[in-house]
């Protein structure tokens, strides 16, 4: 079996090779749109594959994307987030390689420096960033490195790293404060919530908002940001705080776990206590009751980012806030007396 080669191409085009090598490359040479028809066509007819390897040690491969998750791609949050990215790379077919870091500053680091060796064309750092004394310096100075490069970087729900890359953001401390508000029009003023890991810059938001909102009062406990984790810190929250009247998860999962054990309990969600998360995963409008939460464009997130990567990969910089919302179910009810 014969494989097809460049000069098979060109040839079926009726162009030089140089001419062939231009389009199929990406290359920013002009090359007239008849010869590009040509050439693409051809291409296709012969079911030619260019050599992204030999490439990608030239110049790089510009369609080649690598994600640095935050956290696990099981996770809803990150996986509507990546098939939202998924979306968009596959309709302009760019081919995307996602590495999940678990919350490790090492690993993230690693995970960087691994995407920079294999030269792909846009890196996005997805998931926030940690309030940790040595991350912020040593992110700094990776991100530095690779703009000094002239690589391209796009970050998701990060905070403010000292380096200009394009970035995707929503505001997570107005998310605390559209839930605290809700509650406190429903007359609740016992609240507690059940946090993920503390020094996640988004949780750290999230409870500041619900503070502004609903005061310095409001009790937090960390638990594994988990279904499970929501479980377990219902049952130890109810124990040690029995006057409480409103729970959140500063994730949906959790906030699912807290439901699920109230249920078993025989406990009546909202007439004795209100329930409500952050982010309106695709499970929460299909509970029982449905869960109040604040919704956050995950899949529009995701796909923002790769759109910022290709206008950077072209010299424009650009950063996008997304708008969130409050989306009230039947979860949440007026504070019992």
């Amino acid at each position: 079996m014969t494989t097809t080669n460049l000069k098979d191409v060109a040839q079926a085009a009726g162009v030089s090779l140089a001419t062939a090598s231009r389009v199929l490359s990406g290359s920013n040479y002009p090359v007239s749109a008849e010869s590009r028809r040509r050439v693409e066509a051809a291409a296709t007819e012969l079911d030619y594959i260019p050599n992204a390897q030999a490439q990608g040690l030239l110049r790089g491969n510009p369609r080649a994307v690598g994600v640095v998750l935050g956290g696990d791609v099981g996770d809803p949050y990150f996986s509507e987030m990546i098939d939202g990215l998924q979306t968009v790379a596959t309709e302009l077919q760019y081919l995307v390689t996602v590495v999940n870091i678990r919350r490790s500053i090492r690993h993230e680091l690693d995970a960087f420096r691994a995407l920079r060796a294999h030269r792909v064309g846009i890196i996005i750092l997805a998931g926030s960033g940690l309030a940790q004394a040595d991350y912020g310096p040593s992110m700094t100075k990776a991100l530095s490195a690779a703009i000094d490069a002239g690589e391209t970087v796009v970050t998701i729900g990060r905070h403010e790293l000292g380096v200009d890359v394009a970035g995707v953001s929503v505001d997570n401390e107005e998310a605390g404060m559209l839930l605290g508000d809700h509650l406190k029009q429903l007359g609740h003023r016992n609240v507690a919530v059940l946090s993920g890991k503390a020094d996640l810059t988004s949780v750290i938001d999230r409870i500041e908002g619900l503070r502004r909102s609903l005061g310095k009062g409001l009790v937090v406990r960390e638990v594994p940001p988990t279904r499970d984790g929501g479980w377990g810190g219902m049952e130890a929250l109810l124990a040690d705080h029995p006057t409480l009247t409103a729970v959140v998860g500063t994730a949906d999962q959790m906030a699912i776990g807290a439901l699920a054990w109230l249920r078993e309990k025989g406990i009546p969600v909202p007439q004795h206590i209100s329930v409500a998360g952050m982010n309106d995963i695709w499970a929460a409008r299909d509970l029982t009751p449905s869960l109040t939460t604040v919704r956050l464009p995950l899949a529009e997130m995701g796909a923002t980012a790769l759109r910022l990567g290709i206008a950077a990969l072209g010299g424009r910089i650009s950063h996008s806030r997304l708008p969130i919302e409050l989306i009230v179910r039947e979860s949440t009810g007026p504070a019992r007396k």
